[in-house]
């Protein structure tokens, strides 16, 4: 069977549960032939019908913080904006939001190209970017956009620059604080396509940009990672793109055979289950729809999320942890998409805060109620003290992994997808 139809036939509770790094439930797929990625047709060939637009690369839209530049906002300068891609294709579009912003944000010019070191583009690589036909758009409050398609070869796991100019004056902006690749921000005026950006500052946060979609065929897969600042990479080396997604995506892109599956990061920082929070943005169960449900392609969501709950709620947090993970899997099954539960890693503290992790890790093992386990917790910890991450995948704050533990994170992830998809 095609990977569409293999995916509709998923049971959707009842996998076996483990307390080991790796499981392997017993579902398989075939994937397509590599000829089905072949496509020497414009964008109205007669492989269009064949080919659908997954995103390959995203960020988690969230709200302003009081001061700073999130609050400040911009005027009329430019954003080269460095993403990193999980999938490749030889069209792109690009989805800018305005979500949390307070009045109309105005692009007035827009375009997409291969990255180079430092703000720089590859000459001949860039594309302008049009909306209805149009080069500049006006995004409403609380709404987003979406690009035209543009012919363009998107790397898998490259790097591209995404260029906006803004006009007028932003007001507070919708963004997503911890980007860990470089933004450069212009003087003022217009700069798109600027073989090397003029930069007057530079920050680690992305802004306005929702995704970057490329057209893949209908079968390829997405697995969205969800969930707080270990999903989002907080610990890893900036610019390097080594979070558990990005290293993730790079094994899915080397893999054998014929698996075509892009993975995405939508984590944010701080992030809880039970609470809203300034710097932790929505609780996962409001940002869940937008966030993984609507996500084109969304087959597999990896869920690791609940350790802010516990040090936010001061223990006595993991019934409300338990319930809220259940109505996650309950509303992915219900979109046909396969649930694993990854569970919370340690983070060096005891008493009440660490019986609520081991209840909730207790619970992911043998409850029964994912697809599939990855336990990360087992993968980092230290054998000798379960309490703390093995120092050589700490980054130094005794929570967070460093680049080493992001990577043995995503062989964890990967081994159980793999399995689960030969």
């Amino acid at each position: 069977m095609i990977f569409a139809e293999r995916l509709r036939s998923f049971p959707r509770r009842g996998f076996i549960s483990i307390a080991s790094a790796i499981v392997f439930a017993v579902v398989g797929l075939t994937f397509i032939t590599p000829s089905a990625f072949t496509d020497t047709d414009g964008w109205h060939g007669h492989h269009q019908r064949d080919r659908s637009w997954i995103a390959s690369w995203a960020a988690s839209p969230q709200a302003p913080f009081p001061g700073g530049l999130s609050m400040t906002g911009f005027t009329d300068q430019t954003l080269r904006q460095i993403v990193f891609t999980s999938l490749g294709g030889n069209f792109v579009r690009v989805r800018f939001t305005n979500e949390f912003g307070d009045r109309p944000l105005n692009i007035g010019a827009a375009q997409v190209a291969i990255a180079a070191p430092n703000g720089a583009i590859e000459a001949g690589s860039e594309r302008a970017l049009t909306f209805g036909g149009q080069s500049s758009i006006t995004i409403a409050p609380n709404a987003h956009v979406v690009s035209d398609p543009a012919p363009f070869q998107a790397p898998e796991t490259g790097a591209l620059a995404v260029d906006i100019y803004l006009p007028g004056s932003t007001g507070p902006v919708t963004w997503h604080p911890v980007g860990l690749r470089t933004t450069y921000i212009s003087p003022v005026g217009n700069h798109v396509g600027a073989p090397l950006l003029p930069t007057s500052s530079t920050t680690q946060s992305y802004f306005f940009l929702k995704s970057v979609e490329v057209r893949a065929a209908k079968q390829t897969g997405v697995v969205v990672a969800f969930g707080d600042s270990i999903t989002d990479g907080q610990g890893a080396t900036p610019d390097a793109n080594n979070s558990y997604p990005n290293h993730l995506g790079r094994l899915l892109a080397a893999s054998h055979g014929d698996l075509k599956m892009a993975a995405l990061n939508q984590g944010i920082a701080g992030n809880r289950v039970l609470a809203n929070s300034v710097s932790g943005g929505q609780n996962v169960q409001a940002r869940f729809d937008r966030d993984v449900l609507s996500q084109p392609g969304v087959t597999h969501v990896i869920i690791l999320i609940g350790l802010n709950d516990t040090f936010f709620t001061g223990g006595m947090a993991a019934d409300g942890v338990i319930a809220g993970h259940k109505q996650l899997i309950l509303r992915a099954h219900a979109q046909g998409i396969r649930v694993y539960g990854g569970t919370l890693t340690p983070v060096g503290v005891t008493g009440i805060f660490e019986a609520d992790r081991q209840a909730i890790n207790e619970w992911i093992r043998t409850s029964g109620e994912y697809d599939a386990v990855i336990d990360f917790d087992t993968t980092i910890r230290d054998p000798d003290n379960p309490t703390i991450i093995l120092s050589a995948y700490n980054s130094g704050d005794n929570i967070h992994p460093n680049d080493a533990g992001y990577e043995a994170m995503a062989r964890a992830a990967y081994a159980v997808l793999r399995q689960d998809l030969d």
